[in-house]
């Protein structure tokens, strides 16, 4: 029988509501993706869908955030690093090697050139390493913010000792500087070649870990009961208003350190809200399974859509009337039910077969410490933390 200090344990150890926003985050780069690749073309639900998406890209940043807040929150000290890494590599690599895959599939049908040592490194996923136009996106474009969530999971077993050990002065330090640092970095793209500068800014795994760090630090605090900030409802009112703002006033290159700073803000009150049993839609059933299957969805979508645009000679040409929102969602319908079933036929039974087993609980010294009043515990992965998908 379940003692009432280990079920407030188990409670805070699961965080449904940053599942439920994984699928906020994929949202927004499918919003995203499907304003760039043309799909409408009526000019007044064109500009719509551009206003509200516009800063859609984003969500990849929401995603590398929300990585480094589960990790965090989920790691426990008797975890062994090779376990950590085969954990996150049994959760990432059977969908991207079948989407892979399928994305060569996509362009022998239609003719298109294959480099191979593109090829190669997105299969490895080292392509956000290599700054040579085109190559970071190549195969399945996506799958660039998978090469940068894989360095995150090879330093994070190697830097959570020290970050156990850091004062909670130096976490808030990191908290604050994140977000100048995102700034601070954007004429970093002067010194290197001007073909280089989108990969300097937006995939180059060491300038996007910054995003990741964010994440890290916060999780850490509230680990502690040290994390100060609003509840979900003024959290998610400040993320809204942020933006409108973003999008229609502020510069392009203060983007993504604005944004950053409402992300954490939604991301700890959400987490909050779980651990103290406080209202969060975040945590509804069918978002918490949406934000489940979010991963494959992510990995899917550009995929599908470019395929099936192609095929019909449609790629950048706006449909007319209503033509263009229907499609958008059917493309999301179709999408979703791609995803459903990678979930549940690919990355759950690989999850399963390659994951190494955690030791029962009681084995060993214990991993969780007791829950006081208003302090949480540490956060059980439960095998599903979010991605880059990070992502995302």
């Amino acid at each position: 029988m379940t003692s009432a200090p280990e079920a407030t344990a188990a409670r805070a150890r699961r965080l449904p509501s940053l599942t439920g926003l994984r699928w906020v985050a994929a949202m927004l780069v499918f919003g995203y993706h499907a304003g760039t690749m043309g799909i409408v073309g009526e000019p007044d639900v064109k500009a719509v869908l551009d206003w509200t998406f516009t800063l859609g890209l984003s969500g990849v940043q929401f995603f590398f955030i929300l990585s480094g807040f589960v990790l965090v929150w989920s790691a426990r000290d008797t975890d062994r690093r090779r376990d950590f890494w085969r954990r996150r590599l049994a959760k990432i690599y059977p969908n991207h090697v079948l989407t892979w895959a399928a994305a060569l599939l996509v362009m022998w049908w239609f003719a298109d050139p294959v480099v191979p040592r593109a090829a190669l490194e997105s299969l490895l996923l080292v392509q956000a390493w290599d700054p040579t136009p085109g190559y970071f996106y190549s195969i399945n474009s996506v799958s660039w913010s998978l090469s940068c969530e894989l360095f995150f999971y090879l330093c994070l077993p190697l830097v959570l000792p020290a970050i156990r050990r850091a004062r909670a002065g130096v976490l808030w330090a990191v908290v604050v500087a994140v977000p100048l640092l995102i700034v601070a970095l954007w004429p970093g793209q002067s010194l290197v070649p001007e073909a280089s500068t989108w990969w300097f800014n937006q995939i180059f795994p060491v300038v996007r870990s910054t995003e990741f760090w964010l994440g890290v630090a916060a999780a850490e605090l509230m680990r502690r009961g040290r994390w100060r900030g609003p509840g979900l409802p003024l959290a998610s009112l400040i993320f809204v208003v942020t933006w409108v703002v973003a999008a229609q006033w502020i510069r392009a290159e203060l983007w993504a350190a604005i944004l950053s700073a409402a992300y954490i803000l939604v991301i700890t009150a959400a987490a909050g809200a779980d651990v103290h049993g406080r209202p969060s839609p975040w945590r509804h059933r069918t978002l918490v399974w949406l934000g489940e299957v979010s991963f494959a969805f992510y990995l899917v979508h550009v995929l599908v859509m470019v395929t099936v645009l192609r095929l019909a000679g449609r790629l950048g040409v706006g449909l007319p009337g209503w033509w263009g929102p229907l499609v958008v969602v059917g493309f999301l319908a179709v999408n979703l039910a791609l995803a459903a079933l990678l979930h549940r036929w690919v990355e759950t039974p690989m999850m399963r077969r390659l994951s190494p087993r955690r030791p029962r609980a009681g084995a060993g010294r214990p991993s969780t410490p007791p829950v006081a009043p208003g302090r949480p515990a540490d956060a059980h992965d439960d095998a599903r933390p979010p991605v880059g998908t990070t992502a995302r």
